[in-house]
């Protein structure tokens, strides 16, 4: 089978791309922290001879290719950020940070766009338009993605379409998963207070049991799901930790719970936060106590464009073969802060498959022992230049 001439150029950066990624996995560095890396980046963009903008969201870093010609603009975006657990795999490139280790392939992301970047510049002549390069700090935390917007990076100018991709280490090495129009949840954290009134324990009457309360007020959030959301859509609720009371013989006076809720649309997403605050205000009246939520809005659903999805489709069967792009059908009820970018312009975010049973690289994302087969690294990087060529140009440079 003779491969696309596209990713024949990107398996000669293998090596390269090897050097680089296990680079950043040496060297992790949690969310808004990523100054080690963005001045790697920055490095590396330079040696290309890319214009870098650096003076936005912190650790943030944006390259501008552009054309020759004038045209649309295109972004391609890569998180940075390594997440808090001890890398425990027997590897030379190990993390070197005691406590922090890129669980989630996102130094394989930022490896990508680096190659896609190397193969851009070296086609700056014939690009129609601009290409922007996205380094996107504190994806797993507070959202790097929407100080980035706020900054400007969606405008000057203005970016037509956004392409992301992630690794996945459910789907072997040398396949790709697209997902039409939903594709993650959007996110919410969840702070309930029940107030009571504190007694001695051999009197309840004299007081009230926030502990009592609280019992009755988690049953009642369960029904929520089963029998106020459309069983047609989605959505959970999680309460993860619960704190009250302070001694065995004392009525608590106060139970705090915190969690999450997930949903895959705005009205969804809105209607089960004004039934939990109607729940929960109405089960503590009755019971003779009071009861808060405070809700702190997460990132949105991610919502692909789907024409956008049909040009990574179209472009995955081209460098891949058509049995080697997977259609996923479900949607993840986990989060992505991609999706404020898809908020600004049409786009699509897909799976770069990296797993490889006979080397051992099996684990899931946010685990010690997760890894990536290297081998998907050029084919990110030929499916990332591909996109943005075919996007910019409106045809197919390489065939």
């Amino acid at each position: 089978m003779i491969q696309h001439p596209i990713l024949q150029e990107a398996e000669k950066l293998k090596d390269w791309l090897i050097d680089i990624r296990r680079d950043f996995h040496r060297n992790p560095e949690l969310g808004m922290e990523e100054f080690r890396t963005k001045k790697k980046i920055i490095e590396y963009l330079k040696e290309m001879h890319i214009e870098v903008i650096t003076d936005i969201a912190g650790p943030a870093v944006v390259g501008m290719i552009t054309g020759k010609s004038p045209g649309k603009t295109v972004a391609l975006r890569a998180d940075m950020d390594a997440l808090p657990i001890e890398d425990i795999k027997k590897v030379d490139y190990k993390s070197t940070s005691k406590g922090k280790m890129h669980a989630c392939g996102h130094d394989a992301h930022m490896t990508v766009l680096l190659g896609a970047a190397k193969m851009l510049k070296a086609r700056e002549e014939k690009i129609k338009g601009t290409v922007k390069l996205f380094f996107q700090p504190a994806e797993e935390t507070v959202g790097g993605a929407k100080p980035m917007i706020e900054a400007g990076v969606m405008e000057n100018p203005k970016v037509d379409a956004v392409f992301g991709l992630h690794v996945s280490p459910e789907m072997p090495t040398g396949k790709i998963g697209v997902k039409y129009s939903q594709m993650n949840a959007s996110s919410d954290t969840i702070k309930i207070t029940i107030k009571g009134e504190s007694t001695h324990g051999a009197y309840p009457h004299a007081g009230i049991d926030a502990i009592a309360v609280t019992g009755q007020v988690i049953t009642a959030l369960q029904t929520i799901v089963s029998r106020n959301v459309d069983p047609r859509k989605s959505a959970v609720i999680t309460l993860g930790t619960i704190q009250g009371g302070t001694q065995g013989n004392i009525i608590a006076n106060k139970v705090e719970l915190v969690g999450t809720v997930r949903t895959l649309d705005p009205d969804t997403r809105s209607m089960v936060i004004d039934r939990m605050r109607r729940t929960i205000e109405g089960v503590t009246e009755g019971l003779g106590a009071k009861g808060e939520l405070h809700r702190e809005e997460g990132y949105p659903a991610l919502i692909n464009e789907d024409t956008m999805v049909d040009l990574v489709a179209l472009n995955g069967e081209k460098l891949l073969g058509k049995e080697n792009v997977h259609r996923v059908k479900s949607t993840s009820l986990g989060v992505e802060d991609f999706a404020y970018f898809l908020q600004e312009a049409k786009g699509a975010f897909y799976r770069l498959g990296c797993k490889n049973e006979e080397k051992g690289i099996v684990y899931p994302g946010h685990n010690e022992l997760f890894d990536i087969d290297e081998d998907c690294l050029p084919i990110g990087v030929a499916l990332q230049v591909k996109n943005a060529l075919s996007f910019l140009a409106g045809e197919d440079l390489y065939e």
